[in-house]
């Protein structure tokens, strides 16, 4: 087992939350047909960061856990599927927002902006956000139950 900073998992799950009621608040656009770039971008960047926030943790979880090595940003979900932190139907939707990445972050200039995505679509992204962390703190405590790890490095 790989020491990881534990401290890092909890930063990036509650930032989560942050990420998520971002979203909400997108979603509450009155006028969701008068697309406007800054909300674009805005949607964007939210979906960016819950992408890299639940890949962020699944890396963490892999390396503290599970060690072995993902291929992708796909199979980090898959890993965590396989090992029990994820129910199957979570881990299909969060490989549907995986999906995205490669749009938000190498095709950005192809990208469609003339509409902003359905609201009920960044709702269901932000409670899965708020699903998420609750599936990890179950995992860890099933997997650190009766053990004592040793410490990590001091910082």
């Amino acid at each position: 087992m790989y020491y990881v900073n534990e401290e890092q998992i909890r930063v990036r799950l509650e930032f989560m939350t942050v990420v998520a009621g971002s979203l909400r608040r997108l979603a509450s656009v009155e006028d969701r047909n008068a697309y406007d770039i800054v909300y674009g971008f805005a949607e964007e960047r939210a979906l960016h960061l819950a992408i890299e926030a639940v890949t962020d943790v699944g890396s963490l979880l892999i390396d503290k856990f599970i060690l072995r090595d993902a291929s992708s940003y796909e199979d980090i979900i898959n890993i965590i599927r396989m090992e029990g932190v994820l129910p199957a139907e979570t881990a299909a939707r969060l490989r549907e927002l995986i999906g995205m990445r490669k749009a938000l972050t190498q095709n950005y200039t192809e990208l469609d902006r003339t509409q902003l995505r359905p609201s009920e679509q960044l709702t269901a992204i932000a409670d899965l956000l708020d699903e998420f962390p609750g599936h990890v703190h179950a995992f860890i405590a099933k997997e650190t139950e009766g053990f004592i790890a040793p410490e990590g490095p001091k910082e």
